[in-house]
């Protein structure tokens, strides 16, 4: 059995990153080792879906999540559906799966107050690494933006003289999202430091460590992690929950969903409606204060 036209499928046609196409391949490898191992069988066309559930038993029985297993499945059933469209199977072993229940876990966004004193905090430095830091909270705050999306840009992805950041998104998808006045005043303050150590270019990365490399993912969850946890008293402190925290406040300001939506990059209205329970809570608490019924 060879996945190599499988994982080519990927790559070429849909555009998947190297990270994503390795995680393709490690889950319907570790599949078909369960498949030979316990039954002896190769041929992926041979399959039923007694050994897929076997194999999803013995995951969980291994301590996985639900969350981590419903993936593993669904490369699995990625794989099945190329075998459908190349038309090796007629009919996939996984078509009337059903996925494994998630239990929705909550994630508390930092409150307004909680990024103000970071943004204070980080504004009262003038060095390289300060500067840079404040303008990598106010990007991901003030734009709502993913963690690989802030580290892929470059200096040809702001435009100053429009006061807009161009954005690659998952499968390279590009979106344009205004910039704050606050953002784009220390991005000015930035790009002065940043010409001292690294080179200029739009296809240079706009942000940049000390010695002029780009930054990378570890070092932006630390750099999050290490003010946030000052801050904040909340369990998680990671680069996501200033996207999640962006989102909340918009809407619990009154941005409309759909316009939310397009400034994070989502295909589908139900990924953004995740965001919703705060701005719901805020409602409520606005309603409950304000209404002349509440206290009769």
């Amino acid at each position: 059995m060879s996945l190599k036209p499988f994982l080519e499928y990927l790559n070429l046609e849909k555009n998947y990153s190297k990270h994503t196409v390795l995680a393709y391949e490690k889950d319907v490898t570790s599949f078909f080792i369960f498949l030979e191992n316990n039954y002896g069988e190769r041929d992926p066309v041979k399959v039923a879906y007694a050994q897929i559930r076997a194999w999803i038993i013995s995951l969980v029985d291994a301590g996985l999540s639900s969350q981590s297993v419903n993936r593993k499945v669904s490369s699995l059933k990625s794989y099945y559906k190329f075998l459908l469209k190349t038309g090796d199977i007629l009919v996939s072993p996984l078509v009337k799966h059903k996925s494994l229940k998630v239990s929705k876990r909550v994630q508390i966004p930092f409150s307004e107050k909680e990024v103000a004193v970071v943004l204070e905090e980080l504004r009262e430095s003038q060095d390289f690494t300060s500067l840079r830091d404040l303008l990598i909270v106010e990007l991901l705050y003030g734009t709502g933006m993913r963690r690989a999306e802030l580290i892929s840009l470059t200096i040809g992805s702001v435009d100053l003289s429009q006061k807009i950041l161009k954005v690659k998104g998952k499968r390279d998808k590009e979106r344009f999202i205004p910039l704050l006045p606050g953002v784009i005043t220390t991005l000015e303050r930035y790009m002065v430091e940043r010409a001292q150590v690294a080179r200029s270019g739009n296809s240079e990365p706009l942000l940049v460590t000390l010695k002029g490399l780009k930054v990378y993912s570890t070092l932006v969850y630390r750099i999050i992690n290490r003010y946030f946890s000052e801050a904040s008293d909340k369990f998680k402190t990671s680069p996501h929950i200033l996207r999640h925290s962006f989102a909340t406040h918009l809407l619990n300001q009154g941005a409309d969903l759909n316009v939310v939506k397009e400034l994070l990059g989502h295909a589908s209205l139900a990924s953004t409606q995740v965001y919703t329970h705060n701005s719901i809570k805020a409602l409520k608490d606005v309603y409950s204060k304000a209404h002349p019924r509440t206290k009769k």
